[in-house]
C-alpha cells in the first residue's frame, strides 16, 4: 500500500469534487520519459532513454492505494544519441533486443514517507532475470488537466537503481569501462481512465 495524500492536499482534492474510490490510470507517452543514467569509465554518466512503452496502474485518492502497476518497455527504442553506442546497447553484450524485445516493471507495494513522497517496491523482468526494484517515488500534482484532454491527472517523479549484473548483464564490469550500478529515472503524467 502506498500513501500519498493527507492533510492540505486531501481537503484540496475535496474542492474539486474528486470521487474518492479505486481508479485506473494510463500513463501519457506524450509527456512520459523513461530514462537511465550509466557511469563511463569513471568520467562521465551516460543519459539514454526509451522511447516505445505503454502502462497503468490503479490508484485510490483515499486511502492513497496503489495496486496493478505494470509498465512494459520496448528496449529496442532505447537511444542514448550515439549510434554506434544505441547499436552495442542492443546487442547481445546488454539488452539482446532480438531474444528479449521487451522488460516489464511490475509493484503491488509501497509506503509513504510523508504526504507527497513514498516508495514503491516491485519487480523488473529484463532478460529473462525477474530482480526487485525499488523506486523512490513524488507525487507532484494531482488535478484535472488544465487543458488538451481534460482529464484528471497525476503527476509523478519516481528513481531507482538496478545492478545489471544481476540480470546477467555483466560486459564491461569487471574492469570498470561500464558502471554495474544504473540509475533508473521516470518522470510521468498518468491520466484517469474514463469509464
Amino acid at each position: 500500500m502506498i500513501r500519498f495524500l493527507t492533510g492540505a492536499a486531501a481537503l484540496t482534492l475535496a474542492a474539486t469534487q474528486v470521487a474518492a474510490e479505486p481508479h485506473r490510470y494510463e500513463i501519457d507517452p506524450t509527456h512520459t520519459t523513461i530514462a537511465f543514467m550509466v557511469d563511463h569509465i569513471g568520467y562521465a554518466d551516460t543519459l539514454g532513454v526509451f522511447l516505445d512503452f505503454e502502462g497503468g496502474f490503479t490508484y485510490d485518492m483515499e486511502t492513497r492505494e496503489l495496486s496493478d502497476l505494470e509498465i512494459t518497455v520496448k528496449t529496442a527504442s532505447v537511444e542514448s544519441f550515439n549510434e554506434a553506442r544505441d547499436t552495442h546497447v542492443r546487442n547481445k553484450d546488454f539488452l539482446d533486443v532480438e531474444n528479449y524485445p521487451v522488460m516489464t516493471f511490475t509493484a503491488q507495494v509501497g509506503t509513504a514517507t510523508s504526504d507527497t513522497t513514498g516508495t514503491v517496491e516491485g519487480n523488473l523482468t529484463l532478460l529473462d532475470q525477474t530482480q526487485p526494484l525499488v523506486l523512490d517515488v513524488i507525487l507532484n500534482k494531482a488535478a484535472k488537466y488544465p487543458f488538451g484532454h481534460g482529464r484528471f491527472t497525476l503527476g509523478i517523479s519516481a528513481s531507482g537503481t538496478v545492478q545489471r549484473s544481476a540480470f546477467g548483464m555483466n560486459y564491461a564490469v569487471e574492469n570498470g569501462f561500464v558502471g554495474d550500478d544504473v540509475q533508473v529515472i521516470i518522470e510521468t503524467e498518468a491520466m484517469r481512465v474514463e469509464n
